[in-house]
C-alpha cells in the first residue's frame, strides 16, 4: 500500500472555461519521435484535450494515462498530456503504457507556468511540475472544460470528463 499524504493546493488562478487557451510550441512526443509542434496547430485539426501531469513514472501520471487509455478519449478528439518530463523519458513512458497518445515535454514548466498551474514540488527548493489538469481546447482556442487539482494527490473525474468530450 502506497503511504502518503493528501495536501491542499493554494488556490491558483488559472485558465477556465470561456478563456482563450495560451499558445505554446514545445517538442510533441510519440513512440518513435518528436518535433516542435504548436498548440494552435494541433487545433487546427479539431479539439484539443490537454492533459498536465505529473513526471513521467509517478504514480498519479500513470493512473490518468491507464485511465485515459482504457477509456479511449482519444476516439472522441486529439488527445495530447504535457509535463516536465524529457521526450527521451517520454518515449519510455508511452511504450511501458502502450499508449497511443503524443506528450508536450516542457522541462522548465513554462507552458503550466502560462496556465496558472504550477505545483512546487514539497521539499524540493526551486523544483516544479504542473498540478494535474484537464483542459478542453475547442478549435478556436477558447477554453470549454477545466478541471484542476485542488489536492495533491488528486484525480479528475473520469466520467465528468468523458461527459465533456462526448459532446
Amino acid at each position: 500500500m502506497v503511504d502518503f499524504d493528501v495536501v491542499d493546493l493554494p488556490e491558483t488562478d488559472h485558465v477556465d472555461v470561456g478563456d482563450t487557451a495560451p499558445d505554446f510550441t514545445r517538442p510533441l512526443v510519440n513512440e518513435e519521435y518528436w518535433e516542435d509542434v504548436a498548440l494552435s496547430d494541433l487545433l487546427e485539426d479539431g479539439p484539443v484535450l490537454l492533459v498536465f501531469h505529473p513526471m513521467d513514472g509517478a504514480f498519479p501520471a500513470t493512473y490518468i494515462w491507464n485511465e485515459i487509455r482504457d477509456r479511449n478519449w482519444g476516439d472522441h478528439l486529439q488527445v495530447v498530456g504535457l509535463s516536465i518530463s524529457s521526450p527521451y523519458e517520454h518515449k519510455t513512458f508511452i511504450a511501458a503504457r502502450e499508449m497511443d497518445y503524443q506528450l508536450f515535454s516542457d522541462p522548465a514548466n513554462e507552458v503550466a507556468e502560462s496556465y496558472g498551474i504550477v505545483n512546487d514540488l514539497d521539499g524540493m527548493a526551486g523544483i516544479e511540475e504542473p498540478r494535474p489538469a484537464i483542459f478542453r481546447i475547442d478549435e478556436d482556442g477558447t477554453v470549454d472544460f477545466a478541471w484542476v487539482a485542488s489536492e495533491w494527490p488528486d484525480f479528475p473525474d473520469y466520467d465528468a470528463v468523458e461527459e465533456a468530450i462526448s459532446n
